[in-house]
């Protein structure tokens, strides 16, 4: 039998099994790391003992998950953006052009949920173009 989010959620909360699935699970964005803060503290407890089991935390969660999601986790590419990204990284370019650099960051910002602005920054550039280039042979493995 797999495993799967459903097994997880349906196991006593003070199992060992499940603690350890839990402390595997990334932060899907602010409302898992306000969760993760609670759950350290006691406060979590404590508001389930005297509000009980639907004390709202869940939907706030994931409310807090969706206005805040976490920066880190990136979103599949579209069609249309690999492409783009295969057409660029099989030329081999070692300069960027600025109209390049705006569809670039274009994917970047929507992958990476960020706000990246154009910049001269070479360095700043080259860890775009990095992490670009990770997601991007993520396919290719």
């Amino acid at each position: 039998m797999e495993k799967d989010v459903n097994y997880y959620q349906g196991l006593d909360k003070r199992s060992k099994e499940y603690k350890q699935w839990k402390k595997s699970q990334k932060s899907e964005g602010l409302g898992d790391i306000v969760e993760k803060i609670t759950e350290a503290t006691g406060i979590k407890k404590a508001v389930k003992w005297l509000a009980g089991d639907d004390c709202g935390c869940d939907e706030r969660k994931e409310k807090l998950n969706n206005l805040f999601p976490s920066r880190y986790k990136a979103q599949c590419l579209q069609e249309d953006e690999y492409k783009w990204l295969d057409k660029w990284f099989k030329v081999g370019k070692g300069v960027m052009k600025p109209t390049e650099q705006k569809e670039m960051l274009i994917i970047y910002n929507r992958v990476f949920n960020a706000r990246q602005q154009f910049t001269t920054c070479s360095s700043c550039l080259r860890d775009i173009i990095k992490r670009m280039d990770q997601v991007y042979q993520a396919y290719n493995d």
